[in-house]
């Protein structure tokens, strides 16, 4: 297709940011989603115009606002009339024991991870059948092995998963869905979850020996999104092989 249209949730910064440039770089015309990173998404789309011009737009919301999320995709689809592909990217990460674990923790984690992808696309799909586009959840490796002190997220994690194999079914044939699970690819922006010496013992435990980057992750979004026509259903693992040693 020519010049498809992406929507890319929580797509200023870190991994969303990678999902952007690649999809951009392979020709699409990009929406990304903010809601307190705006001005890093203006700066992002900056280059990306300079480079490509009318190729980019911003849309703003909290995926907290169950009410703002079908609105959101209608002002993402308005901004080139077309949407032919849908990112859930955008996570909330932090630790939630089971003994500290409260309501609006659990709301905020399943929120972000689990309710506002399922509803995103449930607002996205009529427009996705018609251009016969694709979805793609950024999952995780907690989704099959838990983290432990971080309940809440892990489970919301393992919804996803299985949301991504649900709605493979439910939107076919027209829609594909699939999943990306990241390894350890960036550390959390506080470093209190994963101190230095929890990280050596991560690296060391992959195969691989290294954390993944976020282009790691970018290029297996692309691949499901544009170069994978008979796949469907599949979360795929990027995760230096961590999965299968744990």
């Amino acid at each position: 297709m020519a010049e498809p249209v992406v929507l890319v949730t929580g797509g200023a910064r870190r991994v969303g940011a990678a999902i952007v440039r690649a999809a951009h770089a392979a020709g699409a015309r990009v929406v990304v989603h903010c809601n307190r990173s705006c001005a890093e998404a203006r700066e992002l789309l900056a280059g990306l115009e300079a480079a490509r011009p009318s190729s980019t737009a911003i849309v703003q919301g909290d995926l907290l606002d169950l009410a703002r999320l079908a609105a959101l995709v209608e002002e993402a689809a308005a901004r080139f009339g077309r949407l032919d592909a849908l990112v859930n990217n955008a996570s909330s990460f932090h630790a939630t024991p089971l003994a500290r674990l409260d309501a609006a923790a659990w709301d905020d984690l399943v929120g972000t991870n689990l309710r506002a992808p399922l509803f995103l696309s449930q607002a996205a799909a009529p427009h996705l059948r018609r251009t016969r586009g694709a979805i793609v959840n950024i999952v995780d490796i907690h989704a099959e092995r838990p983290l432990a002190g971080f309940l809440a997220y892990s489970v919301a994690k393992s919804g996803l998963a299985g949301l991504t194999r649900a709605l493979a079914l439910e939107l076919a044939p027209e829609v594909r869905v699939n999943g990306v699970s990241p390894g350890a690819i960036l550390w959390p922006d506080d470093g209190q979850a994963f101190p230095p010496a929890e990280r050596e013992r991560i690296t060391v435990q992959t195969p691989l020996r290294r954390t993944g980057t976020p282009e790691d992750i970018a290029g297996a979004v692309k691949y499901l999104l544009f170069d994978a026509p008979f796949v469907t259903g599949q979360v795929l693992a990027v995760d230096g092989g961590r999965s299968i040693a744990l």
